[in-house]
């Protein structure tokens, strides 16, 4: 059950290394930024298309454009072409802009605000509040369970995603760790440890370790929003 010579070099190794260190700055980041901000898009798109066709003309029209954007999407190449001309590559937001509105997360959160008793709202505009007071006031304490489990699938995005890093970041210093332990696991490229530290750990041990240290910080992030997940899916999943 104990392992044989424990120790931590492997960590140790790891977190020297500049480069782990600062994918893993860049990984934080970008979980955390790109997290505010598609939340403040999703939420406020939701409100909007959550209202019938008198409220919002043309919600139709929104709502089955985003459909489309599920069902086809531009392509690899028209998208990297997107990229180059507004000089986006080797930028940070490289990484969190061609991601920043989700359909799907919109259509669970419109969901979910369709299903609130409407009669709050009316009481709200009949008491004199707008709709930015009564959607701050009244829409978002009661959304709780559907914001964080948003949120999770939102921050579970930008931690695992690596595609986009490889592609669109050349500079190997401005990479997330997920696109550098995919180069490490998958490439096999351990040029990230140096030759030194090789000759004394074996790839597995190093593998192990990063891919560990990976999992952290969702595993730190899970527990705190794990009691509205299964709710929040329920409840913004039943009325269309």
């Amino acid at each position: 059950f104990w392992p044989i010579g424990f120790n931590a070099e492997a960590y140790l190794r790891t977190f020297s290394s500049r480069l782990f260190v600062g994918a893993l700055t860049i990984s934080v980041l970008r979980a955390a930024v790109g997290t505010a901000m598609t939340m403040f898009i999703t939420l406020m798109a939701a409100y909007a298309l959550s209202k019938d066709e008198r409220t919002l003309v043309g919600r139709n029209v929104y709502i089955w454009f985003m459909i489309f954007t599920m069902l086809f999407s531009g392509g690899l190449i028209p998208s990297y072409m997107l990229i180059v001309k507004l000089g986006l590559i080797n930028r940070f937001w490289a990484l969190i802009l061609p991601t920043l509105a989700s359909a799907y997360n919109i259509i669970l959160m419109l969901n979910f605000f369709r299903s609130l008793p409407r009669e709050m709202e009316e009481a709200s505009l009949i008491d004199g509040a707008g709709h930015l007071a009564t959607f701050f006031r009244i829409y978002l304490p009661l959304s709780l369970p559907a914001i964080a489990t948003v949120s999770l699938f939102t921050i579970v995005f930008h931690w695992n995603s690596y595609f986009d890093g490889l592609i669109y970041i050349g500079d190997k210093n401005r990479l997330p760790l997920a696109s550098v332990l995919q180069t490490i696991i998958v490439q096999q490229d351990f040029r990230i440890v140096g030759p030194e530290v090789m000759a004394r750990l074996s790839q597995r041990t190093l593998k192990a370790a990063q891919i560990f240290i990976g999992a952290i910080p969702v595993l730190l992030v899970y527990p705190f929003l794990q009691r509205y997940f299964i709710s929040g899916i329920v409840l913004g999943a039943v009325k269309q």
